[in-house]
């Protein structure tokens, strides 16, 4: 199996999955790669693949505000929650990681999925 970086968002408030959500990819403060959700909350391609998945410190940035904004959920301003960063390590040989958003414009849960 080719390891490979993904994620999904699930919107808590409508109860489904988050689509259009802009997500960043960063490795020591250096933008990696950028895109949105697809229909499925879900990105249409791994964020990295191979031998492009190395070991080190990354982070995902959320765009949070942005889409429940979007939905027209009714926000304070500034929002709560706006750009939800999760910083995580990738060790050596470790494989696969898939880093799933489970959020509300009050709070968000992640873990490493399978």
């Amino acid at each position: 199996m080719i390891p490979r970086l993904t994620t999904h968002v699930l919107d808590l408030v409508h109860g489904k999955p988050a689509a259009g959500m802009q997500i960043s990819l960063y490795r020591d403060e250096v933008l990696i790669s950028a895109t949105a959700t697809n229909a499925d909350g879900r990105c249409d391609a791994p964020l990295l693949a191979g031998e492009a998945l190395t070991p080190g410190v990354y982070e995902l940035r959320f765009a949070v505000g942005d889409y429940f904004r979007l939905q027209e959920t009714a926000l304070a301003e500034p929002a709560f929650l706006d750009l939800v960063p999760i910083r995580f390590g990738v060790a050596e040989g470790a494989g696969s990681y898939h880093v799933p958003l489970l959020v509300s414009p009050w709070g968000y849960s992640t873990y490493r999925g399978s």
